[in-house]
């Protein structure tokens, strides 16, 4: 009888080991060119933390460090790939720079990144939609290698063409670049003006007003022959509003 409680044990535990294994995301790596050009389109630069989400053998976090001085966050389910991402930035020169993390994606705090890239099937990138949207800043870039995300349109999308073949690659990549929106829904009052607002991500709506845009947290908009550009910081919506060529402050509070 315990002979077969064993064996009945170590098929359980198999079995559960298997399907651990079966939710991490394939390790599949990002050629060096892609690396490049996607922290090129988010444009990456010294004021950046860039924070690769299932960071591999740690190269988009080294060339952020490496190539465009940013400091860089890896995040990692295998820690044998942690440990090899460590070995490779020693290697670089950049350990100081960077820091490589074993955890889940899913639970892991990457909220300070300015710059976030992503190389993760579409399954786990839709889990990750909202942490983007309500744990990320407003203005954060998001770059993601392959796959895109179901709702949110893109800001930006790019075909690169490889110079050679890459293994589960083929000859050419696709990137998708999103900025992350301010929350600018809601009715907004100040200065005599009152603003109905809708918004889709970074696709908004103004009553009766024109040319709208939003990025990050800039916002403009053209109503009544007047013309605003400002920003929006939590419930302030503050900046210049511009009629018949003279300039003058403005600020909105959102009313709910």
């Amino acid at each position: 009888m315990g002979r077969f409680l064993i064996l009945a044990l170590l098929l359980v535990t198999g079995a559960s080991s298997a399907e651990e294994v079966d939710r991490r995301p394939p390790f599949v790596t990002t050629p060096d060119e892609v690396v490049a050009h996607m922290l090129r389109i988010a444009g990456t630069g010294p004021s950046d933390l860039v924070a690769d989400l299932g960071s591999g053998d740690g190269r988009i976090v080294i060339a952020a460090a490496r190539d465009f001085g940013a400091r860089g966050l890896g995040i990692e389910l295998d820690g044998r790939l942690v440990e090899a991402s460590r070995e490779n930035a020693r290697r670089a020169g950049v350990e100081e720079r960077v820091e490589f993390r074993q955890g889940d994606v899913l639970a892991s705090d990457y909220s300070q990144a300015s710059v976030v890239t992503v190389y993760l099937l579409p399954g786990l990138l839709g889990q990750l939609q909202s942490r983007f949207i309500y744990h990320l800043k407003p203005g954060t870039r998001i770059v993601s290698h392959s796959f895109g995300m179901a709702g949110w349109k893109p800001d930006r999308t790019e075909v690169l063409r490889l110079q050679g073949a890459h293994p589960g690659q083929g000859d050419e990549s696709r990137l998708f670049l999103w900025v992350v929106p301010a929350d600018a829904r809601g009715t907004w009052e100040g200065g005599g003006w009152r603003l109905r607002v809708d918004q889709n991500y970074q696709q908004v709506d103004i009553e009766g007003a024109s040319s709208v845009r939003l990025a990050g947290a800039d916002i403009a908009w053209e109503k009544d022959g007047a013309r605003f550009r400002g920003r929006i910081e939590g419930s302030r919506m503050s900046g210049e509003l511009t009629r018949d060529g003279r300039a003058q402050p403005l600020v909105l509070v959102r009313a709910r």
